[in-house]
């Protein structure tokens, strides 16, 4: 970023913070302005008491280059700057660290996500979750929380970096105890459909309002049929949790592409899927029903290097790719939700308000969060102001709920 533009983005960011004032004749009222992403037009943002009242077109064009969207929402997120939602010992103030950070990307809600671990360790980390969940500061971006696992596959490579040793079978009085601990916040689970008792899992969890992913399994056509018929309704990561060979016909991606009930999660952090995979997966489900995640770990934002998380010795590259040597496999991600913003938009063409909707609008309908995912009079007012440089979005300014939790020096 050259030196003059530098100086314009500050200078708008002061701009900014003067108008985002009460002004006359709208009680409590601030506004932001900024280029709107879904036409490039320049638009002010009136938000009074935390929601967005109204949305004016600025008649005179503005040289700006600053955007502005919904906020993101990130459905898949296994911890970040040095936390792991999974770790031992985790506490508030860490969960507290964790969403700060994510606040400078843009990320206004998030599912703070826990892995396969032992019993008392999900259910006490549950604990800690909900009461993030209803903390003053950070509750209003934490609706509920994911599970991914323990019930999954335990062959190798659909595992994934999951540890084996606590992969089961999926159990309804366990999982009770895990709801019961996250206060009946607990929005998603995903699990393998081909592991004993998933059928009644996945219905028990529908007829409770629970999200069902299919993930990390090696499930039949027919068994992912079954599952979806169930009440499945995500496709978590598709491409990823998936062994290296798999058989060209006989495989758990067609029959996920296939059905149009299934919305697909997918991570498009450049490592994880191909360009050619984003490309189909994209154009086999539409726009509405891919989401993408970032599901990146404790070690986002960390220097090149090996780490050993959670008794794995794991390798991040220089280039942000998380590998677990010992599976073949990787090991989550490490770069947050906007880039896979910038690089939806670079893999299939698709522009702006189609990546956004992606990171924002499709989640909120798919969980139901019904009050925020786009600029409309009446929803709450979660925005992110930034610009775009080779299809990279830098975050200048989140906002969540009508307050201002990040702003650029």
């Amino acid at each position: 970023m050259n030196q003059f533009k530098i100086i314009f983005i500050s200078l708008f960011i002061i701009f900014v913070a003067l108008t985002t004032t009460t002004y006359s004749g709208e009680k409590n009222s601030t506004r932001v302005q900024g280029l709107f992403y879904l036409d490039g037009e320049p638009i002010s943002v009136v938000i009074e008491d935390g929601r967005i009242s109204q949305i004016i077109r600025n008649k005179k064009a503005t040289s700006s280059d600053v955007y502005i969207a919904p906020g993101l929402i990130d459905v898949q997120l296994n911890g970040y700057a040095g936390v792991s939602f999974t770790q031992a010992g985790l506490t508030l103030e860490e969960v507290r660290q964790a969403t700060r950070a994510l606040w400078k990307e843009g990320v206004t809600t998030y599912l703070p996500t826990i892995i396969s671990a032992s019993h008392q360790r999900i259910k006490e980390n549950m604990a800690v979750l909900s009461d993030a969940h209803e903390d003053d500061e950070i509750g209003v971006s934490i609706p509920g929380f994911f599970l991914e696992g323990p019930y999954i596959s335990p062959i190798d490579g659909f595992r994934g970096a999951h540890s084996k040793e606590w992969v089961r079978q999926p159990d309804w009085d366990e999982f009770m105890e895990y709801y019961e601990a996250s206060g009946g916040n607990i929005l998603q689970v995903t699990l393998a459909p081909e592991m004993e008792n998933a059928m009644e899992f996945i219905r028990k969890c529908t007829a409770r309002g629970i999200l069902v992913g299919l993930g990390h399994h090696n499930g039949s056509a027919e068994i992912i049929k079954q599952a979806v018929d169930a009440g499945a309704r995500i496709s978590t990561h598709l491409g990823n949790g998936c062994a290296n060979t798999i058989h060209r016909h006989h495989n758990p991606l067609w029959a996920q592409l296939a059905d149009d009930r299934l919305n697909a999660t997918i991570i498009v952090d450049g490592h994880h899927l191909t360009q050619d995979e984003v490309q189909v997966f994209y154009k086999a489900k539409g726009p509405d029903r891919i989401l993408l995640v970032s599901d990146v770990t404790k070690l986002a934002g960390m220097a090149p290097g090996e780490y050993n998380w959670d008794g794995k010795r794991v390798v991040m590259t220089p280039d942000g790719m998380l590998k677990y040597p010992e599976q073949d496999v990787l090991a989550g991600a490490s770069l947050p939700i906007r880039i896979g913003v910038g690089n939806l938009m670079k893999y299939t063409h698709c522009p702006l308000s189609e990546a956004i909707h992606a990171a924002s609008r499709s989640q909120a309908r798919v969980f139901g969060f019904s009050d925020r995912g786009e600029i409309l009079p009446g929803k709450r007012a979660d925005l992110i102001l930034f610009t775009i440089e080779n299809n990279t979005l830098h975050i200048i300014q989140t906002i969540v709920a009508g307050v201002t939790v990040f702003q650029q020096d």
